[in-house]
């Protein structure tokens, strides 16, 4: 548990918590730790190398076996990447040339031969029938004995580990983080709050915990640990009995409820009585969630507990033998019969509602007097509205703003993406730019005002981390709809996969769209060479696992979007392999190496997802020629076999259009609304002198790891990826 615990604080923080032992004379095995971090693309700090050169060896080596162990799975290098070709990306043979090589093979095969044979004859040829196709035909040592050594270049990436607190104060801090995140959380982080609940549950506590996912977790360990509950909905109650089946705390997917033990039961009839004692209008949310509410009742007996009679009405109310009209449903009586000044009244005293209905109430008004008492009536409210809600908002509005609208992208929890064309009337332009201005004041009075604000030129276009579902677990992630630069010569994406129980076959494939979003060509088993690439080969089931990798220069593409993706063509889904990622490296044009190099590599993300076809982000050409990519992170349905790119070009690009021609609210908006009299905004790329005073720094990264970058003041506030959720306003 303590190292699971110690690379769950570097995973989220960069930071190794204190390490401990007895004193001595560490240090050189400090520097052989620095050096193998170095070639994974880590490197340690200056403070943390000089705690652990005063340590005794022992120490350091304990400490370093935990940390290269963790940084490893960070980056993908804990596992060992094979190419099909032995020497990829050279010597990359022509798909029909490859093809009749393996016939070739076949036909001089004993035990093959009449089979094949048989199969010409009929005009059709299997694949996987070959003994040679799809299968590795060399050891990983002969792979690595191929390949030339990788040539050290200053384009590769360093991330530098931080010296951190003890173990116990990272971990607090870390739950209080995630425990108060204003924004949901992701899976990964949401199961990582489990643990740190686990942990924390009896110590300090964030002063609200906001997002309802996490308060269900938080409830979770706090049952478990005898302390109060946090509920102040029969929802909450719900979520929390999901929890403890193991179910999904979000509600979208149903529940199987296990048998509870008669304390837990307890606990729950009294959260639900309490709750609708303090205010029985409540009971009116048991519409939404009618059939676990029933599914619940059967496991809690409601009826065997008279002391909570309140209780008892929840599931009254869920089986229909008592009346408690919804909020939602008189809002629809209301909008059906067009009555939009009763719809406004009756939203006021629900904010969240009114401005996730702001649109629909706009469309649906009869005239410019209804209009303007739906902004009136948004810009009154607009306090009690969180942060988050105001600012998907203002989201949703800007892109409304365009006279030709672009195709409407919608996602699920678990990543899966759909499009459709945009049917709704548009909202009249003087009533939006009323509304969108009354939303910049609301954000613009909830922001801090920092004073001195620093900020990474490379941040400004990464998207507002508004939910965590819009993003995964990994290594130099950024939410959906970001924008990063692209600086290297080659591109080289890689998949790995390895099955648990079934054949699984992962292909990696990427296409190449033209300006208009048609296509252009592809890169894929089906086509080794083509759009100035190479493809590493077929592999096509993995007990032990597999890679596989596309190598592209980019002076060489042509067209103007290249959209990597994971189909799987049999066997087992995303979430039922063992493990699976998606990552890209770039490299400079002579740097050969081998075709897994953790410290090129400039991403890697889980591949957990409902659907059959991964798209993690596309590159796009920008008018200067060079590229920048724009972060998806999205799921198709795909079909149950044989997933290629060929056959899904067309819904590809329609994703892709969706995503890449909406404009997400970047931090450049926020650093825009904060900047005034009272706050200057200086664009700092480490490399001018650093302010004498307390600054607040807005970076990808931490300033020290800039190249020759100065530390800032110690009261300085340091906002990176991990932590960019607190730009948010509450």
């Amino acid at each position: 548990m303590a190292h699971s615990l110690e690379s769950l604080v570097v995973r989220h923080t960069y930071r190794v918590p204190a390490p401990k032992g007895s004193t001595g004379q560490g240090a050189a095995a400090a520097r052989q730790l620095d050096a193998a971090l170095t070639t994974v693309g880590f490197k340690l700090s200056a403070e943390l190398l000089a705690r652990l050169s005063g340590l005794s060896e022992a120490a350091v080596l304990h400490t370093a076996r935990r940390t290269l162990r963790t940084v490893s799975e960070m980056t993908g290098d804990h596992v060992r990447h094979n190419a099909y070709f032995i020497d990829f990306p050279a010597h990359v043979p022509d798909t029909e040339e490859f093809w009749m090589r393996c016939v070739t093979k076949a036909l001089g095969d004993d035990e093959s031969r009449e089979n094949v044979l048989t199969q010409l004859a009929h005009g059709v040829l299997n694949l996987l029938s070959l003994p040679t196709y799809g299968r590795y035909q060399h050891t990983y040592e002969e792979m690595l004995a191929a390949q030339d050594e990788l040539i050290a270049s200053a384009g590769d990436r360093v991330t530098v580990l931080h010296l951190g607190r003890d173990l116990d104060e990272e971990l607090s801090d870390l739950y209080l983080a995630l425990a108060g995140s204003t924004t949901p959380l992701g899976e990964e982080h949401l199961h990582d709050l489990r643990t740190l609940a686990g942990q924390c549950a009896l110590g300090p506590q964030p002063e609200t915990i906001p997002v309802r996912e996490n308060r269900a977790v938080v409830n979770e360990a706090r049952l478990a640990a005898g302390a109060d509950l946090l509920l102040d909905t029969v929802t909450d109650v719900l979520r929390l009995a999901c929890a403890l089946s193991g179910g999904d705390v979000t509600l979208r997917e149903p529940t199987r409820f296990r048998g509870l033990s008669r304390r837990t039961r307890r606990a729950l009839l009294a959260g639900l009585d309490a709750v609708i004692a303090a205010n029985p209008a409540k009971l009116a949310d048991v519409h939404a969630h009618r059939e676990p509410f029933k599914r619940l009742g059967e496991r809690l007996h409601p009826h065997e507990h008279p002391r909570w009679p309140h209780a008892a009405d929840v599931f009254a109310v869920a089986r229909g033998e008592k009346e408690a009209l919804s909020f939602d449903s008189r809002l629809e009586r209301l909008l059906d019969d067009s009555d939009v000044p009763g719809a406004v009244r009756l939203l006021r005293s629900a904010p969240g509602k009114l401005f996730r209905a702001l649109d629909l109430l706009l469309r649906t008004a009869a005239d410019q007097e209804e209009r303007d008492a739906v902004v009136a009536a948004a810009v009154r409210v607009a306090p009690e509205v969180s942060g988050r809600v105001v600012l998907s908002v203002r989201e949703h509005f800007h892109n409304r703003q365009r006279e030709t609208a672009a195709p409407r992208v919608f996602v699920n929890r678990w990543g899966r993406g759909w499009v459709t064309s945009d049917a709704r009337r548009p909202v009249p332009a003087a009533d939006r730019d009323r509304l969108i201005a009354a939303l910049d004041a609301e954000l613009r009075r909830r922001l801090p005002a920092p004073g001195r604000l620093l900020v990474d030129p490379d941040v400004l276009d990464v998207a507002l981390p508004l939910s965590g579902r819009a993003t995964t677990a990994g290594l130099g992630v950024l939410p959906r709809g970001s924008l990063s630069a692209v600086d290297g010569e080659q591109l080289r994406f890689f998949v790995y996969w390895k099955q648990t129980e079934y054949r699984t076959d992962f292909d990696l494939s990427a296409l190449l769209l033209n300006t208009d979003y048609s296509t252009d060509s592809w890169l894929s088993y089906t086509s080794l060479t083509a759009m100035g690439g190479r493809h590493s080969g077929d592999v096509t089931e993995a007990p032990e696992g597999a890679s596989e990798f596309i190598n592209l220069s980019l002076d060489r593409v042509r067209g103007a979007f290249i959209v990597p993706q994971v189909n799987i063509y049999s066997g087992e889904s995303f979430e039922d392999v063992e493990e699976s990622f998606f990552g890209f490296m770039l490299r400079d044009g002579e740097q050969k190496g081998r075709p897994f190099e953790p410290r090129t590599v400039r991403m890697k993300s889980e591949l957990r997802g409902a659907g059959r076809i991964a798209l993690p982000l596309v590159f796009k050409r920008e008018d200067d020629g060079r590229w920048r990519a724009k972060w998806l992170h999205l799921y198709l349905k795909g079909i149950s076999y044989g997933n290629r790119v060929e056959e899904n070009q067309l819904s590809v690009s329609a994703v892709v259009r969706a995503v890449v021609e909406r404009e997400h609210l970047s931090v450049r908006y926020l650093t825009d609304l904060m900047t005034d009299d009272s706050t200057t905004v200086t664009l700092w790329d480490g490399e001018a002198p650093a302010p004498d005073g307390p600054v607040t720094y807005i970076g990808l990264e931490r300033p020290e790891a800039l190249p020759g970058a100065q530390d800032l003041h110690p009261d300085s506030r340091i906002i990176t990826l991990e932590n960019l959720r607190d730009l948010i306003p509450a």
